[in-house]
């Protein structure tokens, strides 16, 4: 089957990609508009999460965003926890989690996450399209507006619509921007200069080009040629897998209302016209389809005119759709879960012992150790780090040093400001008669911050001579 282009160019669906003529030049779609059961929970859910993209900087937990990624300070607020860059090995939990957790959903549900709730797929049919759609007109007016002219009408038509999408895009990024400089920070670099910061304000430029550039011109190609989420969906399903698919023991023979012996498809083509990378579901799962249901809803509001069921195009697994039955539990999804359960009681025991200060010890250069009059001296510099939003006081207990070693210190107790950090010098001695066996020393810190209150443990190798007691045995020579 072939189907007409932009242009008017007829090309072949089966054998190339979809937005790509035979003689190579690009196809720009313009999707049909639909509506239905899926598009109107797509787009409550797509608003939902637009409003939740640009709330959660202005939302406060503890003192600080939601999510406040301070790259500048190296602290990283998220849901009230803050992270310092020690702490960003955890973040193997994290990334692993939500890759683990993406072969899950995938091998469930498939595309669920390009369809619904991909920041490309949201922004592009929720805002960019239906702006357009208002300015240029519905898909036929569309592809006449592109093959007309420069005539004072396009010209006034582009003008507006690339206006309004130059402002949009420009929100888009200082709404990225939030989550690294937080609203106030981005305020103050809204209100100053662009020259006093102008690092920021190239890299504002060049970002708000690239975000402009893609949801006006690239478009559907960032999900067919970039995103390789396609690509590797076809290693995570298998035949129980839900996707979107066509009913062919139905729908074949295809034929026009009437037609004797054919089924339920009539060849309208309304699958293809609304979908927005163009593809032919009727032609079996391909890696192009993003799973929007689009041509779910055409598909179905079809059915309905001509009262036909429902379902002709549905929500199913391959083994559905060839008449048999899909299982849910299966051995992939097992491992997934299974994977998942065992990071996130890790990840759960990790984050549950994040400090609120980090503390380090570190030998001072030079000597390792020095021997005199009152024994064997080891010198420490130690760093503190607060990581809360608050002043934090910093109590020093010896108690757990073996006898004869001391600690000397020029204060036992001290603040470090919020998101402070200091450096103090620590001395240990170890008399010479009680040298201490241990690889390991225990000193631990008592570290308030408002109303809570941490005992921070560390351990610390103490160097030296090994001294042994002269007894009376040795000193008679016997």
């Amino acid at each position: 089957m072939s189907a007409p282009s932009a242009t008017g160019r007829t090309v072949p669906n089966r054998e190339r990609v979809t937005t790509i003529a035979d003689d190579g030049s690009r196809i720009f779609l313009h999707p049909a508009d639909v509506s239905g059961l899926f598009t109107r929970w797509r787009t409550v859910f797509g608003w939902f999460l637009i409003a939740l993209f640009f709330a959660l900087p202005w939302i406060e937990i503890a003192g600080h965003p939601a999510i406040f990624l301070d790259l500048a300070e190296r602290r990283f607020h998220i849901f009230g926890i803050t992270f310092a860059a020690q702490d960003v090995p955890l973040m193997f939990f994290v990334l692993v989690g939500i890759g683990i957790t993406g072969f899950l959903i995938t091998s469930l549900w498939g595309r669920l996450w390009c369809g619904w709730s991909c920041p490309h797929t949201v922004f592009l049919e929720h805002v960019f399209r239906r702006i357009e759609r208002w300015i240029d007109g519905d898909a036929a007016a569309r592809r006449k507006l592109d093959a007309a002219d420069w005539t004072p009408e396009k010209i006034t038509k582009r003008v507006v619509k690339w206006g309004i999408f130059a402002i949009i895009s420009l929100i888009l990024f200082y709404g990225v921007l939030a989550y690294f400089v937080s609203i106030p920070g981005l305020y103050q670099l809204i209100t100053h200069a662009p020259w006093e910061n102008w690092p920021t304000f190239v890299f504002m430029v060049v970002a708000t080009l690239i975000v402009f550039f893609n949801f006006t011109w690239f478009r559907e190609q960032l999900c067919l040629v970039i995103c390789p989420y396609g690509r590797l969906q076809s290693a995570l399903q298998d035949d129980d897998t839900l996707l979107i698919g066509y009913d062919a023991r139905r729908g074949e023979p295809r034929g026009k209302v009437g037609t004797p012996g054919a089924g339920d498809c009539v060849s309208c083509n309304r699958c293809v016209q609304v979908c927005p990378t163009g593809i032919d579901i009727r032609q079996g799962f391909q890696i192009e389809c993003v799973g929007c249901a689009n041509c779910i809803d055409a598909c179905d509001a079809v059915m309905t005119k001509l009262g036909r069921p429902k379902g002709l195009i549905r929500y199913d697994s391959l083994n559905g759709l060839n008449g048999g039955k899909r299982r849910l539990l299966r051995p992939r999804i097992g491992i997934y879960a299974a994977v998942i359960l065992i990071l996130g009681s890790v990840a759960g025991y990790a984050f549950s012992r994040v400090e609120p200060a980090h503390i380090v010890i570190q030998r001072m250069g030079g000597a390792p150790y020095f021997v005199d009059d009152s024994g064997v001296r080891n010198q420490f510099l130690v760093r503190f780090v607060n990581k809360t939003s608050e002043p934090m006081m910093i109590g020093i207990n010896d108690e757990k040093l073996p006898a004869g070693m001391s600690l000397v210190v020029s204060e036992r107790g001290f603040e470090i400001p919020p998101l402070a950090e200091i450096q103090i010098p620590m001395v240990f001695v170890a008399e010479k008669s009680s040298f201490p066996r241990q690889a390991k020393l225990p000193v631990d810190f008592y570290a308030e911050a408002g109303m809570k209150v941490a005992i921070i443990s560390r351990r610390f190798d103490f160097v030296g001579p090994r001294y042994k007691l002269k007894t009376a045995t040795s000193q008679n020579g016997t």
